[in-house]
């Protein structure tokens, strides 16, 4: 029987997508949870096995269910992360891995990750370092913000009176898109730094702001703010993009809207 793939974050925006992906290739999937999460049904004869365990990846040797929760696998999938400590849980699982001796470790990152000097994007490019550090056979794709997450920010401006605007552009793309190309990552050859992975359109952020207001509704006006700093002068030379040799998307900002909001 194959070993069962570890799937990290599987309880997340982008794990709910490739949990079900996964299980359809006939792979048995093993979710790594810092949460308890409810046994599944038993499988049929002609499904993939469905297996939750718990470990907190922050805690390094402390957690003791990561190095348990490693053994028997041959790939990792890596999608667990937060707004910190996504060195760290890396760092912690590339270890166990590696005691492992895990053949394919696949990661998800973000685009810009070496390029924004804000601390999600410093976090992010030091796991990718631990990643490649590893010593494993590894895979790691960067992706553009998902739609979900600038929904979230979009309706949490949306209930202030004005709108403050900064000036910069967005490729957002959809999380399932992602997902279906993790997927095949995870089932293919060790590739490195694959290409990005963009949405298929570049907004500015007024425009993808004026396109939830249309789909929800709402009326508000909209005030032009400058980003200071470093991060200001990398936002406005649209160093948080990814144009050339990058991989698109297909659905856009607003199908997202028209499906999510309808």
């Amino acid at each position: 029987m194959a070993s069962p793939i570890l799937l990290t974050g599987g309880t997340g925006t982008l794990g709910r997508h490739v949990l079900p992906l996964l299980g359809a290739t006939g792979h048995d999937v093993r979710v790594l949870s810092r949460h308890p999460q409810p046994h599944p049904h038993p499988p049929k004869d002609d499904q993939a096995r469905l297996e939750y365990v718990t470990a907190d990846l922050l805690k390094g040797e402390v957690g003791d269910g990561i190095q348990s929760a490693v053994d028997g696998t041959e790939i990792v999938l890596h999608l667990a992360g937060g707004p910190k400590g996504d060195e760290v849980a890396t760092r912690n699982l590339v270890r166990a891995a590696s005691r492992a001796g895990v053949k394919h470790l696949v990661f998800v990152s973000v685009i810009a990750a070496d390029r924004v000097p804000l601390g999600y994007f410093k976090s992010k490019l030091a796991a990718e370092e631990a990643v490649t550090a590893s010593g494993l056979p590894w895979t790691t794709l960067r992706a553009a913000q998902f739609h979900d997450l600038l929904l979230t920010v979009v309706e949490k401006m949306a209930k202030l009176p004005v709108i403050p605007v900064p000036g910069l552009r967005l490729q957002p793309v959809d999380s399932r898109e992602v997902a279906a190309r993790l997927v095949e990552l995870t089932l293919d050859k060790p590739a490195g730094l694959v290409p990005d992975l963009a949405g298929p359109k570049v907004y500015e952020s007024a425009e993808a702001i004026r396109a939830y207001l249309r789909a929800s509704g709402r009326k508000r006006p909209l005030i032009p703010v400058r980003m200071p700093g470093k991060a200001g002068r990398v936002y406005r030379a649209d160093g948080n993009l990814s144009l050339e040799g990058t991989d698109f998307g297909t659905r856009t900002w607003e199908d997202f809207l028209t499906e999510r909001l309808r």
